[in-house]
């Protein structure tokens, strides 16, 4: 690698190996045990007793957070070159009372999970027994939403038709873009005070809100800056009392560079990668957003300063490889913030879901993949850990060597990196507004949702059960789990003449709860505009400071409000087998076939069988199931997408379960595909488990007769026999068949390579497959930190040879 010119691709020979010091941080970063961190609970609520009531609600906010700054334990490990974690020491979690405060019960719940534990002390629990819950019951923002709901809104939430991530997770989905590296703290705190100067109170009705939000986003900043200075100090102590010669001009250089940014803008690679990762932990601590920071292009904006130091000497290629994962890895300290109630049980993962673009386009539309992106690609491969994510995103203008290395990395089997069509997100966003030039630079966040990088507000707003709209739509809209009614009449199974009626009563329902939801929907976006602004956040987004508006109140330069989707291949397959043998051919009247499914088919094994093996099925390229899937999902785009939400953007759907397929099958009876009650639903619009019996082209075609331009990301996973990709004729194969869905209109895929046998291995002994990485959504995760049944569900997925 050392004689290839700079910009190209590694040369095929050995990598430049992993150093001692990065397998140390990357052991201490796996075992390290995830604790509920009461540091910031406790300082914030403090703040809040104190102050709440003597500021403007932005102002308090930022203030609070310098506050927490202030006062922040700071962590220095042994052998670290960046610096920052957002709690007291590496997997110490921080929780965010004044959104959604945990109940002493929650708190036992996390402890005692088995997969993924949430350890509490019991000094932990005095603290949230005597001081955070007594504040905050009653004022958190979500006792706030959950008193004035509507009871419309809560029957379908209660039901399991949706969940909704606003109701205890901040807005997030976002991601920073190449600004931050040109300018520096110092140099936002100028634009603000240009936008503050140029308020006109006299003509503007909101300049005074305007100007209480750049005085927060001020503070923020100054925050920040704040805190990198204690680590300066901390670093300087730590260096003079250094015996370690090499090790004390690493500590000085860290202090240098901490007295430097995020102040200032950086100068080289150090400088750049501690600047982003002190305004990650800056974002991550001011609110617990889903998806909350990602990197954006870390190839593009790492690699001028790359360059300059590896051409100038002052960085060897090893060294700068020694950076470049001390600086991965410090993600892998960041597990997802606790959660709550429902989405507790859905989203079962330490995942944050941070994601990492590589490759693509450039604004000038020219091949954006560099040396880091072959770099990064093998420190992902290197590494193994969960998270951060990284995906490629692949332009026509890419080239099929940088296609076939990631598929190298792909056939090791531990689900990453995913592949993203950069041309159908190109597509996606300038559908939506943006300009040429900002929908190159933007690329993918959490799962696979499309936004614009450092210009965009694009928050999940929770997920919709189609399969169960379906169960609405076949019981008059009574929820047949609880017996309550749920939707409006729709008119009984039994009187349903054709397949049209039954679509016709689907639509209905469907319109029901999409309304239900976006109403409740605004009404959250609202409260976390007016209760919690994101100052910091805000003062790195472009249109925030213009504006004088908040990232979560209409300040980026574009919004939009995703509606994820789920169960798409269960509900084509319920349709096409009710259609087919119950409206087609008269095998089944309908009355009998609902009478089955309450049931869970007991006593009706033929018809269960006739429906999942002699009924047409989305993905093996049969039209009569696949236009079901299209007119399915083209409804679901129509009914929300261009709607205007709370914050002057606008709704959109994609197509993404997380793991919420796992949570809305437990929600929903069995259904006419065959899938018995409470077992997972299809997951993305991959087909349902075991589906797919026409090989991995016919899955393409199938998936490809959806129109992805008109969502904001969908999400396809394929698994793979490792047979499949053992040689360089499967990777060409692979890489083909990536390149064929893509030019068929398809956005994203992603894939597990691995056989039935290894998975139940690791169920039996799960001991000797720890490390065991596995493509669960759209995120990949330990197989033996999975629930079982998500297990299960998993080994069921079709696997191509």
């Amino acid at each position: 690698m050392t004689s290839q010119p700079l910009g190209a691709a590694p040369a095929d020979g050995p990598r430049l190996a992993l150093t001692q010091r990065v397998k140390r941080l990357r052991e201490l970063s796996r075992e390290a045990e995830v604790w509920i961190d009461p540091e910031r609970a406790r300082v914030i609520t403090a703040f809040y007793r104190e102050n709440d009531g003597k500021y403007s609600i932005p102002v308090l906010r930022a203030l609070a957070l310098k506050d927490l700054f202030q006062k922040k334990e700071l962590y220095l490990g042994d052998d670290e070159l960046i610096v920052g974690e957002r709690g007291s020491a590496p997997k110490r979690i921080p929780t965010f009372p004044e959104i959604a405060c945990h109940s002493l019960e929650d708190l036992e719940m996390l402890a005692s999970q088995r997969m993924i534990p949430y350890n509490v002390s019991d000094e932990t629990k005095d603290l949230y027994k005597n001081e955070i819950i007594p504040y905050w019951r009653g004022r958190s923002l979500r006792d706030r939403v959950f008193g004035r709901l509507e009871r419309e809104w809560m029957d379908i939430y209660e039901s399991g038709l949706i969940t909704e991530t606003l109701e205890q997770r901040a807005p997030g989905s976002m991601a920073l873009d190449g600004k931050i590296y040109g300018t520096g703290l110092l140099g936002i705190k100028e634009e603000i005070k240009s936008a503050a100067a140029a308020l006109d109170f006299m003509n503007d009705p909101e300049a005074s809100d305007k100007r209480e939000e750049l005085t927060a986003m001020d503070i923020a900043c100054d925050a920040l800056i704040l805190y990198a200075k204690k680590y300066a100090e901390l670093l300087a102590e730590k260096a003079a009392l250094c015996a370690d010669g090499a090790r004390r001009a690493e500590l000085e250089k860290m202090a240098d560079v901490c007295r430097r940014v995020p102040a200032h803008a950086p100068r080289d690679l150090w400088e750049a990668l501690q600047t982003y990762w002190f305004l990650h932990v800056g974002v991550v601590t001011e609110a617990n957003g889903w998806d909350g920071c990602n990197p954006g292009h870390i190839d593009r904006h790492f690699y001028p300063f790359y360059k300059k130091d590896v051409e100038s000497g002052a960085l060897t290629k090893g060294f700068a490889k020694e950076l470049l994962c001390a600086w991965w890895i410090k993600f892998n300290n960041h597990p997802a913030p606790a959660k709550y109630g429902v989405s507790a049980l859905e989203s079962g993962t330490y995942n944050d879901f941070v994601n990492i673009s590589l490759g693509g386009m450039t604004p000038e539309g020219t091949d954006a993949v560099n040396e880091l992106s072959y770099v990064f690609l093998d420190i992902l491969d290197e590494i193994e850990f969960i998270q951060p994510q990284a995906h490629i995103l692949l332009s026509r203008v890419n080239s099929d060597e940088f296609l076939k290395y990631a598929c190298r990395v792909i056939r090791k089997g531990r689900g990453f990196p995913a592949v993203f069509n950069a041309d159908a997100a190109i597509e996606q966003q300038l559908r939506t507004g943006k300009t040429l030039a900002d929908a190159r630079g933007g690329g993918v966040c959490g799962c696979v949702e499309t936004t614009c990088y450092g210009k965009e507000a694009a928050p999940l707003i929770g997920y919709i059960n189609f399969p169960k709209i379906l169960e609405l739509a076949l019981h008059d809209g009574v929820d047949p789990r609880t017996k309550r009614r749920i939707g409006p009449a729709s008119g009984a199974a039994a009187d349903f003449a054709d397949y049209d009626e039954l679509i016709a009563a689907f639509k209905l329902q469907a319109k029901h709860v999409i309304e239900t939801k976006l109403r409740g929907t605004q009404y959250l976006e609202r409260m976390f505009a007016e209760y919690l602004p994101q100052s910091f956040l805000s003062s790195l987004i472009e249109g925030c400071v213009a504006k004088g508006r908040n990232y979560n109140d209409g300040g980026p330069k574009y919004s939009i409000s995703m509606l994820p989707g789920v169960g798409i291949g269960t509900v084509t397959d319920s349709l096409a087998a009710i259609k087919k043998h119950v409206f087609d051919e008269g095998r089944y009247t309908l009355a009998e076939t609902v009478e089955a499914l309450d049931g869970n088919f007991e006593g009706r094994g033929e018809m269960r069988a006739v429906f999942a093996n002699r009924t047409p099925r989305y993905g093996n390229d049969d039209d009569y199931a696949d236009a079901i899937m299209k007119e399915i999902s083209d409804y679901f785009i129509d009914a929300v997408d261009g709607r205007p939400d709370s914050r002057g953007g606008t709704y959109r759907m994609d197509m993404l379960p997380t793991t919420c397929h796992m949570y809305f099958g437990e929600m929903t009876l069995a259904t006419a595909d065959g899938r018995a009650a409470f077992t997972p639903l299809s997951e993305g619009i991959s087909p349902a488990q075991g589906a797919d019996r026409g090989g991995p082209t016919a899955v393409l075609k199938s998936a490809a007769k959806m129109d992805h331009a008109r969502t904001c990301g969908t999400l396809l996973n394929m698994k793979f026999l490792p047979d499949a990709l053992k040689d360089e004729n499967g990777i060409q194969k692979l890489a083909g068949l990536i390149r064929t869905y893509f030019r068929f209109g398809g956005y994203h895929l992603q894939f597990n390579v691995c056989d039935a046998e290894t998975l139940r291995g690791a169920q039996r002994e799960p001991e000797k497959y720890r490390n065991l990485i596995v493509r669960v959504a759209g995120y990949s995760d330990y197989f033996n930190a999975v629930g079982r049944s998500l297990q299960d569900e998993i080994i069921r997925r079709t696997a191509h040879s």
